[in-house]
């Protein structure tokens, strides 16, 4: 890094230059020295390789540069409540010609010299508003510098990771390669000897052909992450990368938590907060330009000769001085308007930056949870393949597998092992975005180290969080659960015999006119459980007509309890199953089906009867019960 980035500030009011330590480690140590205790380091090639991309990289320098301009900026501001303090001096020769007077050509010599100071008094605050906007911005460009650098070594840690990853992957295709060249060898020895047919020679062969193919992949994936790895730290990988281990270090347990974490934490969501502070007080010192502006000015004056008078002479003079602006063409009630949207722009922005923040890291949170669960299946999925193979292996030996099923179960090896690892590292990458989000990732990398005082120590959002960003978890698709696949496939193990006897007696055929009842009931209920989990309580309760009378209590006591299930908070889920239609008369039918009720808290299972009557055109609830 140039000589001219190693001066760090870590307050205002402070100033030490360091000549052989970073600013960037400076500055990232004052960002983090909240930390009570730091956790372990990591493997120290990646805290290096992370070191050295954060002082070379130009993207986290111009962050840092503005930052330091803002410190500057602030401190320029608060010059204006101060006194300013002016001295001139005069130095002048005239020459007149009055042809009237006596001695029609005369000369003077002028010295002078003037001291004044001059004092603020009142600009309706709009210099005090000017400084707590440049104190925001300053804090903006702060946090903005944060995040640059939480993102550096983010892509960096994914490069090592990478690095890493195909490495190992090189190795399983050499792997793969060995033993698919050893195994078309003694084929093409079998063949030469006339003990094996030509057609497995050629199956060898193009297998091995696919492996060689296989390698030179994977070698050039290597070749390309090792070039992003030079790119991002400025050399090449070592041939030695130790293992990263504990990048999972301190991560919270469930996605509500990781997700308050981050909107709380995350530098870019502080970035914008600080942004809108900035732009709300630059909007405030816009009432200045209404009022007054008020100075207390002293001055005083020596000099010879001055003004045409001959002689020393002293002046002295003490005043207080009032400007106010009537009327400029509406130029500051414009600016007044400007500055309301550039709020509504900044809060945008927020929110925004809130949302973005939020997907990142349910994602990245969602991944690790995926992954562990894919790494210890995958890790089952290659030993069980490893067993096979060398049971293959022995069987065609003594002649009881083909050729076809070895290559078979060599490239099956090859192509779980590949997985495995390729998740492992996923993993190990998804644990890395997760903690960046929270802006952890640098402590976690021994970055952390308190230095000087901390520019945000004491900062909180204070009420000025993301207002259309809230923290709830991601609803996915239903999908079945585990166990009820499962259940599934025991059903299908059952004789058919046995699935004839459970099968209900056949019903009687239906009429037209049942069969269309039938229909248009089915998609009642359909439409009733879609509104109830979309939380439209209005929708919902259209549904039961104005003969409904609730079975356990009155109307009003119940439509007040239906009211709470309907609206309560989190997702809803209700599934509907094995519906039976009874017809009690023309356009009245009653249906019976199996319930799932689940909610964030609560979870039921229970046999709903609804009876249905077709009333203008719309099928209404006229009673309703559970079983």
């Amino acid at each position: 890094m140039p000589q001219s980035r190693r001066i760090a500030y870590c307050s205002r009011g402070s100033m030490k230059p360091f000549t052989r330590l970073s600013a960037l480690t400076l500055l990232l140590s004052c960002a983090f020295s909240q930390a009570q205790t730091p956790p372990a380091a990591p493997a120290d090639a990646l805290k290096q390789a992370a070191q050295k991309a954060l002082d070379s990289n130009p993207e986290v320098g111009m962050r840092l540069n503005a930052f330091r301009a803002a410190t500057h900026e602030a401190r320029a501001v608060k010059g204006g409540l101060f006194p300013r303090v002016d001295l001139s001096a005069l130095a002048s020769y005239d020459r007149q010609d009055n042809r009237l007077a006596r001695a029609p050509w005369s000369s003077l010599e002028t010295q002078s010299a003037t001291l004044s100071v001059t004092q603020l008094l009142w600009d309706g605050k709009t210099t005090l508003r000017e400084l707590d906007r440049a104190g925001h911005a300053r804090l903006t460009r702060y946090f903005e510098f944060r995040d640059a650098a939480e993102t550096m070594v983010l892509e960096v840690a994914r490069a090592y990771l990478d690095v890493q990853r195909y490495r190992r992957l090189v190795t399983l295709a050499e792997d793969n390669y060995v033993q698919h060249k050893t195994i078309s060898e003694q084929i093409a020895a079998k063949t030469r000897a006339g003990a094996q047919a030509s057609s497995d020679l050629d199956q060898a062969t193009a297998r091995l052909a696919l492996a060689d193919s296989n390698l030179t992949t994977e070698i050039a994936n290597l070749h390309d992450v090792s070039a992003r790895y030079q790119r991002l730290v400025g050399e090449s990988p070592a041939r030695q990368l130790p293992e990263v281990t504990n990048l999972n270090q301190g991560l919270t347990g469930s996605a509500p938590e990781s997700m308050r974490e981050a909107l709380a934490t995350n530098a870019a969501i502080s970035a914008t907060i600080e942004n809108v502070r900035s732009v709300q007080d630059q909007a405030r010192g816009i009432d200045g330009a209404f009022q007054p502006r008020v100075q207390a000015a002293v001055k005083g004056t020596a000099g010879h000769n001055v003004n045409g008078t001959t002689g020393l002479q002293k002046d002295g003079r003490a005043e207080i001085s009032m400007s106010w602006n009537l009327y400029n063409g509406g130029t500051d009630s414009a600016r007044v308007r400007q500055f309301s949207q550039l709020i509504n722009q900044a809060y945008d922005l927020r929110d925004k930056t809130c949302r973005d923040v939020r997907q990142t890291t349910a994602i990245a949170f969602n991944d690790t949870q995926k992954l562990a669960d894919q790494v210890r299946l995958l890790s089952q999925n290659f030993q069980s393949i490893e067993k096979a193979r060398l049971a293959y292996r022995d069987q065609f030996t003594s002649g009881r597998r083909t050729l076809l099923d070895v290559l078979n179960s060599e490239n099956e090896v090859y192509t779980a092992h590949r997985a495995l690892v390729n998740a492992q590292f996923d993993l190990e990458v998804a644990y890395a975005r997760t903690q960046a989000a929270s802006n952890r990732l640098l402590p976690l990398l021994g970055l952390s180290n308190p230095v000087g005082e901390d520019p945000v120590q004491a900062w909180s959002a204070r009420g000025a969080e993301a207002e259309r960003c809230p923290v709830e978890p991601v609803v996915s698709d239903v999908y079945a659960s585990r166990a009820e696949l499962d259940a599934r496939a025991m059903r299908e193990l059952k004789p058919a015999a046995s699935t004839v006897q459970a099968l209900p007696a056949p019903t009687p055929a239906l009429s037209q006119s049942q069969t269309v009842a039938a229909k248009g009931a089915r998609m009642a209920i359909d439409d009733w459980v879609a509104s109830w989990m979309a939380k439209d309580f209005g929708r919902y309760m259209a549904f039961y007509s104005d003969e409904f009378k609730a079975a356990k209590s009155n109307y009003e006591a119940w439509k007040a309890q239906r009211k709470l299930r309907v609206t309560k908070k989190g997702p809803i889920v209700i599934r509907v199953g094995e519906v039976q239609y009874e017809h009690l008369g023309e356009d009245l039918v009653k249906t019976t089906f199996s319930q799932n009720y689940k909610s964030q808290d609560f979870a039921d299972q229970s046999v709903k009867v609804l009876t249905w009557r077709k009333i203008k055109g719309d099928w209404k609830i006229v009673a309703e019960s559970n079983r």
